[in-house]
């Protein structure tokens, strides 16, 4: 496994989150190498003229900008007593290894509703999916291929937020496989009836690129799509679902206050919960934030008569389990996130594991009970995912068991 202590997203089985590194530093022998920043500073006139002499990657206004610079610059800085400067988190995918579990050039007629589809359906002969209407599902990660068959009818926007100061528009090619993977899970309409169905076939997809083609990328091009995402809802009034794949076992400020602003606009965040394993008090952010829903994988196998939550997948707190009220590092519902069959990026289809495959289906069902009720909340909705969880309950899997565990939470959300 690629270990490396940096923020990353969740993509296959055994995926570990780890302690972030900020940044680089000189101690990698090019003291020359820039990265990323974040500059605050008591009063607007510091501010401007921090922005004149390093220029500006991202504006977060009250919280400061973020622009790149070395490491000797950065030192300089931080002897500033005008200024505040941290370095932006980097953000990097991990997996067990450099491939997918397996890829598939052709659709294979046994997989157009794979398992994880089949499970969150309840329906074991299923054939294809159907809802989503009218729910935008924005989906943050490596980008997404938009002319994929049973993607290209569905996409809405594509933009890319990792060149800064404002996104490229019609810009979101993804060249690392994770976006385009998550997406079909959400919503692929299976193309023209001999693809693959995700949860939600008849949601708009809005496609934010933030990382990079080498899976990599920053926390404040992540939270700069987490508002644009916020203000588009609120400009085109429409209803989003934010699916975010990504983790880090460290919080970031941007990140967080992102998530609360699009919360508080009516959004709805869903965040993979991380695949560090069965330890207690392992949930990444931002899915251990409040206001996300983090989600928990399961197998496609049953014990105890449910569904088992995946060993990767990471726990919540002891000290909160039980309650049935969302604290912050609480897992939340659960989704099928192991072996899961979707779209991938060279037009064809490819299996992983992991959470990062568990929150776009709990993302797919958010958008198809909105479409259903589309005078709820964002609240509303996530009441109902609740609910449905908690009527299915899961009780297989380390620390699962009857009730609000810090294995599955809820339970299995599915469609009713």
């Amino acid at each position: 496994m690629k270990r490396s202590g940096k923020i990353f997203t969740t993509a296959m089985l055994a995926i570990t989150l780890m302690m972030p590194a900020i940044g680089v530093s000189a101690d990698n022998g090019n003291a020359n190498e820039k990265f990323r920043v974040l500059v605050d500073a008591g009063n607007q006139k510091n501010l401007s003229n921090a922005k004149q002499q390093y220029g500006v990657h991202w504006d977060f206004k009250g919280e400061g900008f973020t622009t790149e610079m070395n490491e000797r610059q950065f030192n300089a800085l931080q002897k500033n007593k005008n200024l505040t400067v941290e370095k932006v988190p980097e953000l990097e995918i991990a997996t067990a290894t450099d491939q997918p579990e397996a890829k598939y050039s052709a659709m294979a007629a046994s997989q157009s509703t794979p398992w994880g589809i089949k499970a969150i359906y309840n329906n074991s002969t299923l054939t294809r999916t159907s809802g989503g209407a009218g729910i935008n599902i924005a989906v943050l990660d490596t980008g997404v291929i938009i002319n994929h068959p049973d993607l290209r009818n569905n996409v809405e926007q594509c933009k890319d937020f990792t060149v800064g100061t404002t996104f490229t528009n019609n810009s979101c090619t993804d060249r690392q496989g994770h976006g385009t993977h998550v997406a079909g899970s959400a919503l692929a309409d299976g193309g023209s009836g001999n693809g693959v169905y995700g949860v939600a076939p008849d949601a708009d997809l809005w496609a934010y690129k933030v990382l990079g083609d080498n899976g990599s990328g920053y926390a404040d091009d992540i939270a700069a799509a987490i508002r644009h995402a916020a203000d588009q809802a609120s400009a085109l009034n429409t209803k989003v679902v934010i699916n975010m794949s990504l983790g880090s076992s460290g919080e970031s400020s941007l990140i967080t206050n992102a998530v609360n602003y699009a919360y508080n606009k009516g959004v709805l965040v869903i965040a993979a919960a991380g695949n560090s394993g069965s330890r207690q008090g392992t949930i990444g952010y931002p899915g251990a934030l409040v206001n996300a829903v983090a989600v928990a994988a399961l197998e496609n196998r049953f014990q105890n008569g449910t569904y088992r939550v995946a060993d990767f997948s990471s726990r919540g707190y002891t000290r909160t389990a039980g309650d049935y009220v969302i604290q912050k590092g609480d897992v939340e519902i659960s989704a099928p996130g192991a072996a899961i069959y979707s779209t991938w990026y060279d037009g064809g289809y490819a299996t992983i594991s992991g959470t990062s495959m568990a929150s776009p289906h709990a993302a797919g069902l958010a958008a198809k009970i909105w479409a259903q009720y589309p005078t709820a909340s964002n609240v509303d909705v996530r009441g109902e995912l609740q609910h449905r969880a908690y009527g299915n309950d899961i009780r297989s899997g380390i620390s699962a068991g009857t009730g609000d565990d810090i294995a599955s939470g809820f339970g299995f959300a599915t469609v009713q």
